[in-house]
């Protein structure tokens, strides 16, 4: 069971930096209710000093934007803080997308005779942004294994890793990372990411981005080595 003191104290924050130096989350491989328990007992963000604890709370506060984290979970403790309800750490429920739209089709009826173009093309237009959010509610999620191959071993691998995480587009969040030996003195770099299966490729994201210039100045090759859904 991980144990924290007061998260709003300089000393806590340190503790949960140096705790998420080396995870994507408090416990296990994927978010669950011990994020959501240190997410709440923080009073604000994390700030810029404390990289490793900002990464991680934007992520956790994206997730719960998203489509909410795991009831599950393997304890954590921290000072001054009351346990996580249940209720605050489930999936919320998909919003009934055909309520929905029946009420949006009560709001453009026209008591008094027929309607506009002005009035059909706004009453398309907000149909269009409840599907839409609809879909946005329902998009699956990733948790990617990526191993990145430097070109010898003069490489820089802190630069390597820089340019790396550089990368940044709606849907991705990059995570924990380590050097791991291949031999001959060379060392790849093994990163975990979260993505938003609808808004990125990790494919395309390596033809496009991992591969090509300024990145390549340090990166030979990328393998996914693990792809699991969350």
């Amino acid at each position: 069971m991980a144990a924290f003191p007061n998260l709003n104290s300089d000393s806590g924050l340190k503790k949960l930096d140096e705790h998420l130096l080396t995870r994507s989350y408090i416990t296990g491989y994927q978010a669950s209710k011990d994020d959501i328990t240190v997410f709440t007992a923080l009073a604000k963000p994390p700030s810029s000093q404390y990289v490793n604890a900002s990464r991680w709370y934007n992520h956790i506060d994206a997730l719960l934007r998203i489509s909410g984290v795991s009831a599950e979970g393997s304890g954590v403790v921290v000072e001054g803080s009351a346990p996580v309800a249940e209720e605050a750490v489930a999936t919320p429920p998909a919003a009934d997308s055909k309520d929905a739209a029946d009420e949006e089709d009560d709001d453009d009826v026209d008591l008094f005779g027929e309607e506009t173009e002005e009035e059909k093309k706004a009453a398309e237009e907000r149909a269009a942004s409840v599907k839409a959010s609809t879909k946005k509610k329902e998009s699956g999620k990733s948790s990617v294994l990526i191993d990145i191959k430097p070109w010898d071993d003069e490489t820089d691998m802190k630069k390597l890793e820089e340019a790396v995480r550089s990368i940044q587009m709606e849907g991705l969040f990059w995570g924990a990372s380590k050097l791991v030996p291949v031999g001959y003195g060379i060392k790849k770099l093994q990163i975990m990411c979260t993505i938003v299966d609808d808004l990125v490729s990790v494919d395309t994201m390596i033809e496009e981005q991992l591969t090509v210039e300024p990145i390549n100045e340090f990166v030979q090759s990328c393998d996914i080595v693990a792809f699991n859904k969350i």
